[in-house]
């Protein structure tokens, strides 16, 4: 999760990034970052993803992601939830390093005007923008879902 800064105050933005295809899979925002935002975000990347039984899913040890209803929409979706231990600087690099360049390509150093604006930017920016046009150096300079197209061509020839 991350702090949007808008001249209306905060906006929350939770995200889940698929580590094999650094794809954004499941997001929300809002204006406060209780429990139910990140379990907004594990749900729409359920919907998109409908994971087969033992998925590993890895987040920090934020209280939004250990609460009891987040971890029963996990544990019925039949994901194993993942955690490093307290103090590892590494628990959580692949969402860091997607909201540092979120904010680096998106914010120029400057708030959004308003919630609604900056809601607006972040959809278009993960969904038209980071998912299919955003090259990786880790996917071979292709974008999250060109690598995941070229992954399933190879699953389905193999």
């Amino acid at each position: 999760m991350t702090v949007l800064p808008t001249r209306e105050g905060p906006l929350y933005f939770a995200a889940l990034v698929d580590a094999c295809s650094r794809r954004v899979i499941g997001w929300a925002m809002d204006d406060h970052q209780r429990l139910d935002l990140t379990e907004r975000a594990l749900e729409m990347a359920l919907q998109h993803r409908r994971p087969k039984p033992g998925l590993l899913l890895h987040h920090d040890r934020g209280s939004q992601y250990t609460g009891a209803r987040y971890r029963a929409k996990a544990e019925a979706a039949k994901i194993q939830l993942s955690m490093s231990r307290p103090g590892l600087p590494y628990d959580n690099a692949m969402a860091e390093s997607f909201f540092a360049t979120l904010k680096l390509e998106l914010m120029d150093d400057k708030p959004f005007e308003t919630r609604d604006a900056a809601r607006a930017a972040v959809f278009e920016y993960v969904e038209l923008f980071y998912n299919r046009i955003r090259m990786h150096s880790a996917l071979g300079y292709r974008a999250p879902m060109q690598a995941e197209r070229d992954y399933q061509t190879v699953r389905t020839v193999s």
